[in-house]
């Protein structure tokens, strides 16, 4: 059973144990992280170990200022003006390496980028008083829901970690966006806690979506956050031995069948809905039901990021596992 502090006397007992190779689960404003030493190879072995994640999928190196994301990667001018205005927060910018970079190779699965992010809050002092980079997957096991409180960290991965910093519910409650810069152009990995509309807004420039093949940046793998019962999406009844996840203030045919039902948002605002996505599909997992009927979630703004969250568990399990 891991210990459980609180964020606000946490900084030197967690940063101690990560300095000396330890995992250490930890709060971001997105969802709570697996972190380690992205610089020690031994420590960031440890994440793929307690999370059962496969080794080819890389990991986010997480910093506190620019001078250190400039020690880790290479900036392009479109890169550089999406960190200025979007960090701290749960952005992460897909970047060539920089050379003598001190993020360890297990981080970036072998390739020759690394994804990097400047995260808010305790997450943040942790980095500055280490004064090294992290890496921090999500704190769950690999292909499962993530967690955005302590204690469903703790009831997942508390067997295998031994220190949880907890400071709450994250207020996102979505892994961050991922973006990379290709020949000049702002091109979506993963869509998360900031919106492409916002994207466009700031740059005034269309933000393409990724249609390649492979794996260039955690999150990737068509099948993740995925609970024990399977996920039905777009749903237009709900049939027997079903658990409803609703959104907004109309229910489907059916509803009142449902083994139990969560909305994620009764007035429809896709912000709450994002926040409650993982926590209510955890709890209606825990319900029994043979099947989670989905209702429709719109696609715009943050309902794209929730869409594919939601997509990915509905996914035929046949990847390997994996998640951020």
């Amino acid at each position: 059973m891991a210990k459980i502090i609180p964020a606000h006397s946490a900084l030197e007992e967690a940063a101690a144990a990560l300095a000396a190779g330890q995992l250490v689960a930890i709060p971001t404003e997105t969802v709570y992280g697996l972190a380690a030493d992205a610089t020690n190879g031994e420590a960031v072995a440890r994440i793929f170990e307690a999370k059962g994640r496969p080794r080819f999928n890389p990991l986010i190196a997480h910093v506190d200022r620019f001078p250190l994301a400039e020690r880790i990667a290479i900036f392009d001018p479109l890169s550089r003006r999406l960190a200025e205005h979007f960090w701290p927060g749960p952005l992460t910018l897909v970047l060539p390496l920089a050379e003598g970079s001190p993020v360890h190779p297990l981080v970036t699965a072998g390739l020759d980028t690394v994804a990097v992010r400047m995260p808010r809050g305790i997450a943040q002092s942790l980095i500055a008083r280490l004064g090294r980079p992290l890496a921090a997957p999500s704190a769950n096991s690999s292909g499962k829901v993530s967690g955005t409180t302590a204690q469903a960290v703790e009831a997942d991965l508390g067997a295998r970690i031994g220190l949880i910093v907890d400071a709450g519910r994250t207020p996102v409650g979505l892994e961050s966006t991922i973006l990379k810069v290709e020949d000049g152009r702002p091109v979506l990995l993963r869509p998360g806690g900031v919106t492409v509309e916002e994207i466009e807004a700031f740059l005034g420039m269309p933000v393409e979506r990724f249609s390649g093949t492979g794996i260039q940046a955690p999150g990737m793998l068509s099948s993740h956050y995925a609970p024990a019962a399977a996920v039905r999406l777009d749903a237009r009844e709900v049939r027997e031995g079903e658990a409803l996840l609703a959104f907004g203030p109309t229910r489907v045919a059916g509803a009142a069948r449902a083994v139990a039902m969560l909305n994620l948002s009764e007035a429809g605002d896709l912000r709450e809905a994002a926040a409650n996505l993982f926590s209510h599909i955890q709890a209606l997992d825990r319900e029994g039901a043979r099947a989670i009927a989905v209702e429709p979630v719109p696609r715009h703004g943050l309902g794209e990021a929730i869409n594919d969250r939601l997509a990915r568990a509905a996914a035929p399990r046949n990847d390997p596992p994996g998640s951020d």
